[in-house]
């Protein structure tokens, strides 16, 4: 046996520091937290200190049975979990839970594993830090109480199965308010002017008049002025200027950066960059911290002079803004800075290179760069264009990385051809354009990273989880409107006349941003009107300041407790009682017939339009369609949901109806429900349209060939042509013709996909039509027909018996959801009295 045994979170982690260690050394993984609160109970001890009660899952107590033995045999357990407060509680979990003796157990911490790196920690071990400790107590025992006491009220003030969450509900907010902003906004209108000149060499110059006009005809007057005119360079001003390269990155501004150059959401950067860690091509990725080592800055200086040249290397340190960083922490960065690219998975690499790219241009010297500012007069009116241009003289640090930015319209500089004072130049065109002021952008999962950060709101580890989660529980959706055209006027002078154009834009696209549904609008202003300390940005960063205070062991958690829960629970009482149901109820009208109320509000199944108030006996009610919004729906598109469904007639012996559900707008044939195209109105749609439909529904779904005696279908989807044999979905790529395929074309994609498949496949049930097979991003899943499971990482698909996948998949069967939610329900607030 091994004389010691070292700890770490992941099964890859434990993997790379074996490589390090000798035969003395055996390294095992704890996957994650070996214990945590209850999830059927609130497992906090209100009156005795909020004393959390821990307990290890099932799912854990076999490993925990296993590290106990190892342990005893061990002369040194070493306890090596990450280096933040998340990590300190794993390895003071993991004393407790295996009673290690404290004279043979230490507590090293690295932040990055390396094979120095990992040496270094066992020659400088330490004892556990109870600081950090409590400080994760405090976040994870606060949190349960909000969640555990918020939630319960707003099953039976707004709709059963809801949920809440300190950091969570925030987030919605912030969300819900920039919804509103954009709701509220008022575009203004105004006329842009700019201009194309030659010089004397024939060169072309692009200027802009720096005012906007306020009309349609301030503008044509304008253009009508310079009819003849000629131009000059009134002025020509060159000056140096430099640009200095972003900081290292932090765990929020790689998330931020990754969404903007790689197009990442914020949960899939930190699977990768965790995966990089783990790997041991990266620092650890929980960071606030913008610091670099001196042997990481002087590795950096080393390969910028050696790849680039010693002009090129200018060592930088960087100063952090937020409070709660821990300097002694480093910035994410690649541990061999010779790396520049790593040959592993296509996502892993690309965020390797962003990283390396970030890291050396930190360390490297500013760009020098001349600015041109040009002025442009006629001589005939007083109003003056400017041109300005850059031209990069040294590149520095923008010969390996230029930060990106999130203002979609900002126009980049370009260069300027060689002009001088008085130069006569020729205006070939000028044009003026309608524009429209614009209202606040919606947050994407970057922006709302960003501005958490900004507001001190979470730290590194709580941003992902943030976001999964208020996008899991419906609270907010990921726009999917393409935007709606506008029109606006546009004038060109060019040959000694002016004409106008009315031409169309696209605008208000909500595509991948974060917008607010009903529900989580209801529910925000829900808790907003009633827990306003809870809601408040300045309290909730108040709450992470207290939180670095316990860190710092300045402060007892157990007080902050209290000193939170004697103003937050008489509050959930409070409201309790007296509080009035929420249902965001909207009035918009009469009804032009009956004269009867026409209100928006939310129903047991969700948004939905009613005719009559609440004490009229024979009130009707109409779902409202998925793109529509209780906000911001009008009394006219309210009353058109109330004519469907709509009866079309008989085609072919079946009935054929139109109507709208939960997931839009579909025709009915028989027992068939085809969807219809997206932007199509379903009152529009007639007999004829609806046959097509059908026909074309009956000839897609009709079978192309048959393979081993079940049919094969095809069909095209968001990506790209499919066929489709015994549930299994098979891309047919390019080289393939999809309108004319032949038998053999079919076997042999089918064929092809089977054999993939094996590769991918962990466990096959087929008797019992069960799979367990590796999924995306290194997790693994459970598919039964059209159940599918994402396995936790902590989860070791291999060693799972078809009773324990059996036993998943019964959880996740609807009608014992449902029930589990109703007997949930019931008995919390008996819990809770």
């Amino acid at each position: 046996m091994a004389k010691n045994l070292v700890i770490v979170e992941s099964p890859a982690k434990a993997k790379t520091i074996e490589k390090f260690l000798g035969t003395d050394y055996q390294v095992e993984s704890s996957y994650g937290h070996i214990a945590d609160l209850p999830s059927k109970e609130i497992g906090v001890d209100v009156a005795n200190g909020f004393k959390p009660k821990y307990e290890v899952s099932a799912d854990k107590k076999a490993l925990v049975t296993k590290l106990k033995g190892l342990a005893k045999t061990a002369d040194i357990v070493w306890l090596a979990s990450d280096e933040d407060r998340e990590g300190e509680a794993i390895s003071w979990h993991l004393a407790e839970e295996l009673k290690l003796d404290k004279a043979k157990t230490k507590r090293i911490v690295f932040h990055e594993i390396t094979k120095n790196a990992i040496l270094k920690a066992i020659d400088n071990p330490r004892e556990i830090d109870y600081n950090l400790v409590n400080a994760q107590q405090a976040r994870r025992v606060l949190d349960r109480l909000v969640g555990y006491e918020l939630s319960p009220v707003l099953w039976k003030k707004v709709k059963g199965g809801l949920s809440a969450g300190r950091v969570q509900s925030v987030s919605v907010r912030l969300i819900v308010e920039r919804e509103r902003e954009i709701q509220e906004f008022k575009a203004v209108a105004s006329y842009s002017v700019t201009a194309e000149f030659t010089n004397e060499a024939g060169k072309v110059v692009k200027a802009k008049l720096p005012k906007n006009f306020a009309t349609k005809k301030e503008a044509e007057d304008f253009l009508n002025k310079n009819i003849g005119s000629t131009y000059k360079v009134a002025d020509l001003e060159t000056k140096p200027t430099k640009k200095s390269p972003a900081a290292p990155f932090t765990t929020s501004t790689l998330q931020q950066e990754a969404a903007r150059k790689l197009y990442l959401p914020v949960g899939i950067t930190m699977q990768l960059a965790q995966r990089l860690y783990e790997s041991g091509l990266i620092t650890y990725m929980r960071t606030d911290s913008v610091n670099l080592s001196k042997e990481a800055s002087e590795a950096a200086q080393a390969e910028i002079t050696k790849s680039y040249g010693s002009q090129y290397s200018k060592p930088r340190t960087f100063a952090t803004k937020s409070k709660g960083a821990q300097e002694a922490h480093e910035a994410i960065r690649p541990t061999d800075m010779s790396r520049h690219t790593v040959n592993i998975d296509r996502d892993q690499a690309r965020l390797y290179d962003l990283i390396w790219k970030r890291t050396l241009a930190s360390q490297m010297s500013d760009a020098e760069l001349e600015r041109t500012n040009v002025k442009i007069e006629a001589n005939n009116h007083s109003e003056v264009f400017q041109a300005t241009g850059e031209v990069i003289k040294f590149e520095g640090f923008l010969k390996v990385y230029l930060e990106g930015n999130d203002d979609d319209d900002e126009e980049q500089e370009g260069m300027l051809p060689a002009l001088k004072v008085n130069e006569k130049l020729l205006n070939t065109v000028i044009t003026s354009r309608e524009r429209f002021t614009q209202p606040p952008s919606r947050y994407t999962e970057a922006a709302l990273v960003k501005k958490l950060e900004e507001l001190g709101i979470g730290r590194p580890s709580t941003y992902a989880p943030t976001i999964s989660t208020i996008i899991a529980r419906t609270y907010i959706e990921k726009g999917s409107f393409e935007g709606a055209e506008r029109k606006y006027n546009q004038m060109i002078l060019k040959g000694g006349e002016v004409k106008s154009q009315v031409l169309t834009e696209m605008t208000g696209s909500d595509k991948g941003k974060l917008v607010p549904t009903d529900i989580g609008t209801i529910v925000n202003d829900f808790l907003v009107k009633n827990f306003e300390a809870i809601l408040d940005y300045n309290f909730t960063a108040k709450v992470e300041q207290d939180f670095d205070e316990i860190a710092e062991g300045n402060i007892d958690w157990a007080k902050m407790m209290q000193d939170f829960y004697n103003k937050f629970h008489p509050n959930v009482i409070e409201v309790e009682k007296n509080a009035d149901r929420e249902s965001g109820e909207r009035i918009l009208g009469k009804h032009p017939e009956s004269g009867k109320t026409v209100l928006v509000r939310l129903g047991k199944f969700g948004a939905m339009a009613q005719i009559g108030d609440a004490d009229d006996e024979e009130k009707q009610f109409a779902s409202l369609r998925p793109e529509q919004n209780m906000g911001n729906i009008s009394l006219e598109e309210a009353l058109k949901l109330f004519l469907l469904p709509k009866s079309l007639g008989e085609y072919k012996g079946e009935e054929v109806e139109v109507s709208n559900g939960r997931f839009g707008p579909y025709v009915r044939f028989g027992k068939q429900f085809i969807s219809l195209p997206k932007g199509e109105e379903p009152l529009d749609v007639t007999m004829e349209r609806a046959k097509e439909l059908i026909d074309e529904k009956v000839k897609a779904d009709a079978p192309i060939a048959t393979y081993k005696n079940m049919d094969v279908q095809k069909g095209v989807g968001r990506f790209g042509p499919f066929l489709k044999w015994n549930g299994i979905f098979i891309n047919v790529n390019k080289k393939y013709n999809f309108d004319n395929l032949s038998q053999s074309d079919v076997a042999e994609l089918i064929e092809e996909k089977l054999q993939k498949d094996i590769d991918k496949v962990i466990h096959d049930w087929s008797e019992e039509g069960i799979l367990v097979q590796k999924a995306r991003w290194g997790r693994s899943e459970i598919t039964k027909g059209k159940i599918k499971i994402e396995l936790s990482k902590d989860i070791d698909a291999s060693k799972l018996t078809l009773e324990q996948v059996k036993e998943m998949i019964a959880k996740k069967t609807p009608e014992k959801k449902t029930a589990a939610k109703k007997s949930a329900t019931k008995k919390a607030p008996a819990k809770k009295k």
